[in-house]
C-alpha cells in the first residue's frame, strides 16, 4: 500500500504467476479472437451460447422492467384461464395494440408467455409456475423501490445513498420505528404471502419430530408456525413479534383453527429477553435483516431461552460458501445492502455465529431449493 496523501491509499497489485485461466481469458478478450471463434465450426456453437448468456446479463435490467409491467397490468391473473387476444389486452391496459404487442412479444422471449395463433397470448409453463408461487408477484410489485436504489450501484456500494428499501422496511430498526400500522401491515402481508413456500421447504429440510413447543421469533402473522402446526398435530407454538404485526396473527390462526395451540407474545427481540418454555426456536428470514451485532445478541437470547438439548432452526436465503450463486450472492446480497441493516450470510457464517453463541451439533442440511431458502440447525448442550 502506498500513501498518496490527503488520507488516500493507493493499492498495489501483488506479484504472482498468472493462472492458465487468466492467460486464456486475456486471449479470448481480444476482438480478433472472438471474430475467429464465431466463424470456426464447433467453436462457434459455444460462442453463440456464451453470447446469448452474455446478452441476458447485459439486458437483464430491461427484462426486470418488462416483468414489472406484466405484473402491474395483472396479466398473469388475466391469462390464468386461457389465451386472450392482443387487442383485448391492449384495450384493458389503456395502450395501443402495437405497444401491447411489443410487450407480449418481449415477455414471450423470456419464456413466460406463449403465442397462440396469429393474435393471442397465453401463459407458458414457466409463466404459470411464476403465477402460482405465493407472494412472488407481490415481491415483483415492490421491486420499483429496489430498482431505484440500484439506479446508481456505485453510490449504493459506497454507502452514499438514502435507499428506499430502508424506508419500506422500517421495522427492522426496532419496535419504535413503526408508527403507522398500515406500514407494518404492508410488511407482514408481503412476508406472509411468500412465507408459505419458505415454510414448506424448511419443513421438508428439517424434521420437528420430538419437538413439543416451537417458538417462532419474528414470526409475523404466523405463516411458518401455522404450517408447522398443521404438519405436527401434537406441536404447540409461540409467536414473538412486534405488537402491530402479531395483531393480525390472532385472526389468521383463529381462521385456521390453530389459535388454541398458540401463545402470542407481542414484543421486540431487540428490547426484551425471549420467554422460556419452548424446546425449539425458529428464526425464519430474520437474521439476514440484521447487522452482526444484532444477530449475535439475538442468538445469545435464543441460547438463554432454550433448555439443555433445545434446538435452533435458522432458515433464510443465504450466500453460497463456494461458487457464487445468483440468488444469494447477487439478488439478496444487494437487497440487504439496500435495506441498510443486514446482509446475506453463507451457511458457514451462520454456523460460526451459532458456535460463538454457545450452540453445538451445528448442521447445514441441503435444502430442496436454495434460491428459496437455506437452513442451519444447532443444539444447546
Amino acid at each position: 500500500m502506498k500513501d498518496m496523501g490527503d488520507g488516500y491509499v493507493a493499492a498495489t497489485v501483488p506479484d504472482q504467476q498468472p493462472h492458465w485461466q487468466d492467460r486464456l481469458g486475456a486471449w479470448l478478450a481480444r476482438p480478433k479472437v472472438q471474430a475467429w471463434a464465431a466463424r470456426t465450426p464447433l467453436i462457434r456453437n459455444i460462442v453463440r451460447r456464451e453470447g446469448d448468456a452474455m446478452m441476458d446479463v447485459v439486458s437483464g435490467f430491461v427484462h426486470a422492467q418488462v416483468l414489472s409491467a406484466l405484473v402491474q397490468l395483472d396479466l398473469f391473473e388475466r391469462l390464468k384461464d386461457g389465451p386472450l387476444p392482443v387487442d383485448y389486452l391492449a384495450r384493458e391496459a389503456g395502450m395501443s395494440v402495437e405497444r401491447m404487442s411489443i410487450l407480449l412479444r418481449a415477455v414471450a422471449s423470456l419464456k413466460l408467455l406463449r403465442k397462440v395463433g396469429a393474435d393471442r397470448y397465453g401463459l407458458s409453463f414457466r409463466g404459470a409456475a411464476l403465477a402460482g408461487v405465493p407472494g412472488l408477484q407481490a415481491m415483483i410489485r415492490h421491486h420499483d423501490v429496489f430498482y431505484q436504489d440500484m439506479a446508481d450501484p456505485l453510490a449504493l456500494l459506497r454507502g452514499e445513498v438514502d435507499t428506499g428499501l430502508a424506508g419500506f422496511w422500517p421495522y427492522v430498526f426496532g419496535a419504535g420505528a413503526v408508527d403507522d400500522p398500515e406500514q407494518a401491515r404492508t410488511y407482514s402481508d408481503l412476508m406472509a404471502d411468500s412465507q408459505g413456500l419458505v415454510a414448506d421447504d424448511t419443513l421438508d429440510t428439517v424434521s420437528l419430530k420430538g419437538v413439543r413447543h416451537l417458538m417462532d421469533v419474528g414470526g409475523g402473522t404466523g405463516a411458518f408456525l401455522s404450517r408447522a402446526l398443521q404438519r405436527y398435530p401434537d406441536l404447540r407454538g409461540t409467536i414473538l413479534d412486534l405488537p402491530d404485526v402479531v395483531f393480525e396473527a390472532r385472526a389468521k390462526l383463529e381462521a385456521a383453527g390453530l389459535r388454541s395451540r398458540v401463545s402470542i407474545q407481542p414484543d421486540s427481540f431487540r428490547d426484551a429477553d425471549l420467554p422460556k418454555g419452548a424446546d425449539a426456536i425458529s428464526l425464519v428470514r430474520v437474521l439476514y435483516d440484521h447487522a452482526d451485532h444484532t444477530v449475535a445478541d439475538l442468538l445469545a437470547k435464543c441460547f438463554a431461552a432454550l433448555p439443555s438439548g433445545g434446538r435452533l432452526i435458522v432458515s433464510e436465503p443465504m450466500a453460497s460458501h463456494g461458487t457464487p450463486e445468483r440468488a444469494g450472492d447477487c439478488y439478496f446480497a444487494f437487497y440487504c445492502m439496500a435495506m441498510q441493516t443486514g446482509k446475506a450470510r453463507c451457511q458457514a457464517q451462520v454456523a460460526e455465529a451459532l458456535r460463538a453463541a454457545g450452540f453445538t451439533k451445528i448442521t447445514s442440511p441441503k435444502s430442496r431449493r436454495p434460491f428459496v431458502t437455506s437452513v442451519v440447525t444447532a443444539q444447546k448442550p
